[in-house]
C-alpha cells in the first residue's frame, strides 16, 4: 500500500481535478500548496482542508511567476517531494480551421508550455534538495490516445504530454525523480459539462457520455504519489467504463 508523504505542489488547484487532488492528498497526510491564477478559488480549496493547504498565486504561462512560485515553496518547506502539473485549458469544439490564432497560442501556452516550466522547475529542485529526487504527475487526458471530433489544438498538446512524460522519466532517472502520467475520461467537472447534455461524436452526432466522479481522480492520483521511490506508474487511465474511448480513433 502506498505510504509516502511529504510536500507537493498541484498547479490549477483552485477547482475540477485539481481542487479534487488537493483535498485527497490533504487527507492523505500531504503538505500541499495550490496554484493558480485567481486567488479566490485557490482560498476556497484551502478552506475545505485540514490545515495544510497553502494557496499561492501564479501563471503558469509566465517563467517568473513558476520561478517564484517554486521558490515560494522551496523557501517555506525546504523541498519539494510531488509536483502534480495539472493547470489546463480546454479548445472549442469547432474544426482547427475555424479556431483563431490567439486561441491556439493560449492553449500551447497552458497545456504544454506551462506544463514544461513547471517541470522543468520541478526538476531543477528536486536535483538541488537533499536527500534528492521526488515525483511529478502530469495530467495528460484520453485524448492522449484517441481524439475527439474538432479538438485538434487540446489533442495535440496532450500527445505532448505523453512525451514529456516519456522524456522526464529518461532524464529524471539518474535524480531520483520519478515521472507518471494519469490520463482521465470524463471527469464530472465544469470543462466536461457539455458530456451531460450532449457532445460531438466522431460521426459528427450528439450523444450523453457517462462520467466519473473527480472523488476518483483524487485517489488514483494519491496511490501513484503515494509510491516507495522505486516504483513507478508511468502511465495509469482511469475513465468512465461506458464512455466511448475505444472505437472512437
Amino acid at each position: 500500500m502506498p505510504v509516502q508523504s511529504g510536500i507537493a505542489l498541484v498547479t490549477g488547484g483552485g477547482s475540477g481535478v485539481g481542487r479534487a487532488v488537493a483535498l485527497a492528498l490533504d487527507v492523505a497526510g500531504w503538505t500541499v500548496v495550490v496554484a493558480g491564477r485567481r486567488p479566490a478559488p485557490l482560498e476556497e480549496t484551502a478552506a475545505q482542508s485540514s490545515g495544510r493547504i497553502v494557496p499561492i498565486v501564479a501563471d503558469v504561462t509566465d517563467a517568473a511567476s513558476v520561478d517564484a512560485l517554486f521558490g515560494a515553496v522551496a523557501g517555506r518547506f525546504g523541498r519539494l517531494d510531488l509536483l502534480f502539473n495539472n493547470a489546463g485549458v480546454t479548445a472549442p469544439q469547432v474544426a482547427l480551421d475555424e479556431v483563431p490564432v490567439d486561441d491556439l497560442r493560449a492553449i500551447i501556452d497552458v497545456n504544454l508550455f506551462g506544463a514544461m516550466l513547471c517541470a522543468r522547475a520541478a526538476m531543477r529542485q528536486m536535483k538541488a534538495q537533499f536527500p534528492q529526487g521526488g515525483r511529478i504527475i502530469n495530467n495528460g487526458s484520453v485524448s492522449a490516445h484517441a481524439p475527439r471530433a474538432h479538438s485538434a489544438p487540446y489533442t495535440a498538446t496532450k500527445h505532448a504530454i505523453t512525451g514529456l512524460t516519456k522524456s522526464i522519466t529518461l532524464d529524471g532517472r539518474a535524480f531520483g525523480i520519478a515521472c507518471g502520467q494519469i490520463d482521465i475520461g470524463n471527469a464530472a467537472t465544469d470543462m466536461t459539462s457539455r458530456m451531460a447534455t450532449g457532445t460531438r461524436q466522431a460521426d459528427g452526432a450528439l450523444a450523453v457520455e457517462p462520467r466519473i466522479s473527480v472523488d476518483q481522480v483524487g485517489a488514483a492520483v494519491v496511490y501513484m504519489a503515494g509510491l516507495p521511490p522505486e516504483a513507478n506508474v508511468p502511465f495509469l487511465t482511469l475513465m468512465a467504463t461506458t464512455m466511448p474511448l475505444y472505437g472512437r480513433g
